[in-house]
């Protein structure tokens, strides 16, 4: 068995030992977010990491399409392909006016672009059939055509400014490694992890522990021995070569 087959069925096998496991009390929960804002500080030096550009638009119709662009694909190739499109066309009449093929040779740099252009055509056949303004809150943004939970809470937090934690892949896993939060998919660890949150910690939670995910608790190769939360990580005591 190669190190990528081991690793990924220890990881299987330590998800399934976690599901029984009991979720971080308030106390730890308060804990971990202090140490993620003192290793990611809301200062100059971090801005960018904490306000990133790609998710940061204040016209709420782009920021659904890079919503809708993002899904699996890094941001610097969600940017390249929301700038194609918007360069052709930034409203919901405009880009229903163009051919599939322009819309499919613009978004390809996000990946998965003829499923993305299809959810791209049924949001603009929605807003412009309703001629309704665009919803400013979860449940309405979730009503429109190809928005889930995540999206929506990206254009809530980054677009509106609300202090939301989106969930995606990294934060779901962080959340139900370290016990911060249950749920089989991103949507159901979403739930558990909105009332769980400090107010204090919400506005900058989810890219710090976005970052986390990406740079401390990867998917495949965890760096749990520099890990700064490892003393509550249940995640993290399964993982080590003593634990039976």
């Amino acid at each position: 068995m190669t190190k990528d087959k081991r690793a990924a069925s220890q990881d299987k096998t330590h998800k399934a030992a976690l599901a029984s496991q009991a979720l971080l009390s308030q106390e730890q929960v308060d804990w971990l977010f202090q140490q993620l804002a003192a290793w990611l500080p809301a200062d100059d030096d971090n801005r960018a990491r904490l306000v990133p550009q790609v998710k940061t638009d204040a016209d709420l119709f782009r920021s659904l399409v890079g919503c809708l662009l993002s899904a699996q694909s890094k941001d610097e190739n969600t940017a390249k392909a929301k700038a194609a499109l918007m360069a052709l066309a930034d409203t919901p009449a405009g880009i229903l006016a163009l051919t599939n093929e322009q819309i499919v040779a613009a978004i390809k740099p996000a990946g998965l672009y003829n499923v993305k252009a299809r959810n791209l055509r049924k949001l603009c056949e929605h807003l412009t059939a309703s001629n309704d303004p665009i919803p400013r809150d979860r449940k309405g943004l979730m009503g429109l055509p190809g928005i889930g939970r995540k999206c929506a809470d990206i254009v809530l937090r980054f677009a509106l400014g609300e202090s939301v934690i989106a969930v995606d892949t990294h934060v779901h896993r962080v959340c139900n490694r370290l016990g911060l939060a249950r749920g089989k998919t991103e949507a159901e660890t979403a739930a558990c992890l909105e009332p769980r949150v400090p107010e204090w910690a919400r506005h900058h939670g989810h890219m710090r522990l976005l970052e986390f995910g990406k740079q401390v608790c990867q998917a495949r190769k965890p760096n749990c021995a520099q890990c700064q939360l490892a003393e509550i990580c249940a995640y993290g005591t399964l993982a080590r070569p003593d634990h039976p």
